[in-house]
């Protein structure tokens, strides 16, 4: 098992100076926690995509800072040893720097080594707040979930040379504000590769191309387990949808047919137990 990585390790993780790209996956339980561990990814984000994923609505507008610190905690409880992110949800960091690092250190109780916030240069006094509360924060920028009311759904963003120098400039606004890392989704991959030449902090691209300093993806993605919608970023690895209900049915195959349980699977009694019950050579149901 690897060491437990720190914030100053992937901060200093970028790949045009030699270092392997990050690799990132979410999680939000215990077992995906265990099995982020044991793969040895860099990174857990504890995001607010458990809204979607697990929770089942239909964006992530809906998950709040109680929501996200019992997720939070679930997955700190399998002693993960990547850096663990946690996605302050949406309106725990609008309304002002107080609110905001109260949010992020309800968080921080929870377990996360870190605190993520979506949007550009309005959000840097937020994250200025935080990080002098000494709480890690991690940017994020491009398709910023949280705002796809105001973006008219999940749209790829940075489509025009001005929307891409202003993404540029917010990911300079933020490392400047202190952020250690940016998520950059869902942008054009010469988006993804200016923002990660222009900052000295790693870039951590979904949708953003193959030049940015490391991956994230969603874990039921990546596992197979979400099969409702692919986006184009994502690729699967495993076939968990179909495994896990190949299983289930099975079961209940064997169930209505009396086939399970078996002698295997089965408590039986001890002969002096039967005899005792006046029951000898016979086993009727519930003995």
């Amino acid at each position: 098992m690897a060491d437990r990585r720190t914030v100053p390790d992937i901060r200093a993780n970028k790949v045009r100076n030699g270092a392997v790209p990050l690799v990132m996956v979410t999680a939000y339980d215990a077992p995906s926690a265990r099995v982020a561990t044991e793969a040895d990814v860099d990174l857990i984000l504890v995001g607010d995509s458990v809204a979607m994923v697990v929770l089942g609505y239909d964006d992530t507008l809906q998950v709040t800072v109680d929501d996200i610190a019992y997720h939070m905690a679930a997955v700190n409880r399998a002693s993960p040893t990547a850096v663990v992110v946690c996605d302050l949800p949406w309106m725990s960091f609008h309304l002002s720097p107080i609110d905001t690092v109260r949010n992020a250190a309800t968080l921080i109780r929870a377990g996360a080594t870190a605190v993520k916030l979506e949007g550009g240069e309005k959000r840097t006094p937020m994250v200025e707040a935080i990080v002098a509360a000494e709480i890690p924060v991690m940017g994020h920028l491009g398709l910023t979930p949280q705002s796809t009311k105001a973006m008219g759904g999940f749209k790829i963003q940075g489509r025009t040379a001005e929307d891409v120098h202003t993404l540029v400039e917010d990911a300079r606004r933020l490392e400047s504000a202190g952020c250690f890392g940016l998520v950059v989704e869902g942008v054009p991959d010469i988006a993804g590769r200016l923002i990660t030449e222009a900052v000295d902090i790693p870039i951590i691209g979904i949708g953003a191309g193959p030049d940015t300093d490391g991956q994230v993806l969603v874990y039921h993605d990546v596992i197979g387990l979400e099969n409702r919608f692919k986006p184009r970023f994502v690729r699967r690895y495993g076939a968990a949808f179909e495994e896990q209900t190949d299983a289930i049915r099975s079961y209940a195959k064997d169930v209505r047919t009396g086939a399970f349980p078996a002698e295997a699977e089965t408590y039986l009694a001890k002969e002096d137990l039967t005899e005792a019950l006046g029951l000898y050579g016979s086993r009727p149901n519930g003995v």
